[in-house]
């Protein structure tokens, strides 16, 4: 009797610890959709609503004002930034500086992070405060600063000073991105690589650099976005043109908004080929990182 009266309870506790279990899971993802809704409603607000005003313009009619019209539907203005020279030498201008200048960083912000990570005490904390004390400071102002420091050199309006200017601007925030990431690993591991014959560089290479891996994804994609679309070093500190600048030129000097959007639609497009790549490459050394 005990067990044929036992049988009919275990197949009647099987359902409804499913059904219990299916509306855990939905309040769950409930709960999760509201926390996040302030941030899909930020997205929204800030980057795709203003991407798809942008789109539109690019696809207007150019006028004789140069200024955007409603109603109009044309391809000119992208046939313009296809068919430019200048503007094809603006964007390799732009894409040679982003690459020099993350490489750069990435190599240095390793190394100064890899650095902060073996200190202690007020060794550490100083290296920590010269990575912050640059970002307390406006832009404009220290790109300011690099005026008189490479005059002298003879690197004043080069592309050499323009280089230093914006590694200068990106570097804390790759030493930042990669040292978040290092201080959470493991220093026996090294110890470990090091008692099986491992010479010092090689457990860097081979034990430190895959498991920061996303740290030095972030400092890449961080150091390239920026350098790319660089503004302030080379308006001050040189003479050439980077994409930022001429989409400045195109509309408030030539006030041609429909060919400053479809060049920023184009370089948008370029610069998420480029960071995919990026995530693609490094993604091969180690580490998992994964486009959201």
């Amino acid at each position: 009797m005990t067990e044929t009266s036992s049988t009919p309870l275990s197949t009647l506790s099987n359902p409804i610890s499913a059904a219990r279990s299916r509306l855990a899971a939905q309040s769950g993802s409930r709960r999760a959709l509201l926390l996040m809704a302030p941030l899909i409603a930020f997205e929204l607000l800030i980057f795709v609503i203003p991407f798809a005003i942008l789109l539109r313009i690019s696809f207007a009619a150019p006028s004789s004002d140069g200024v955007y019209h409603e109603g109009t539907w044309s391809l000119e203005a992208y046939q313009q930034v296809f068919a430019s020279d200048l503007i094809w030498s603006v964007l390799g201008y732009s894409f040679f500086l982003g690459v020099v200048v993350t490489v750069l960083s990435v190599a240095i912000g390793l190394f100064y992070a890899y650095a902060i990570w073996r200190s202690s005490g007020v060794v550490k904390s100083l290296l920590l405060f010269s990575v912050v004390l640059p970002l307390l400071t406006t832009l404009v102002i220290r790109t300011y600063a690099f005026d008189p420091l490479l005059q002298p050199a003879g690197l004043l309006y080069s592309t050499a000073g323009v280089v230093i200017a914006q590694l200068y601007i990106v570097l804390p925030y790759a030493v930042l991105a990669i040292y978040s990431v290092m201080a959470t690993t493991d220093w026996h591991v090294v110890e470990a690589a090091r008692d099986l014959g491992a010479s010092r560089p090689r457990s860097v290479l081979e034990v430190v650099v895959p498991q920061v891996m996303p740290g030095i994804i972030v400092a890449a994609v961080v150091s390239f976005a920026w350098s790319v679309g660089a503004y302030a070093a080379p308006e001050l500190l040189s003479n050439n043109i980077t994409f930022a600048i001429y989409v400045e030129s195109l509309m408030l000097g030539d006030m041609s908004y429909p060919t400053a959007a479809a060049l920023s639609a184009v370089m948008l497009g370029l610069m998420s080929v480029c960071i995919a790549v990026i995530f693609g490459v490094l993604n091969r050394f180690g580490g998992e990182f994964e486009l959201a």
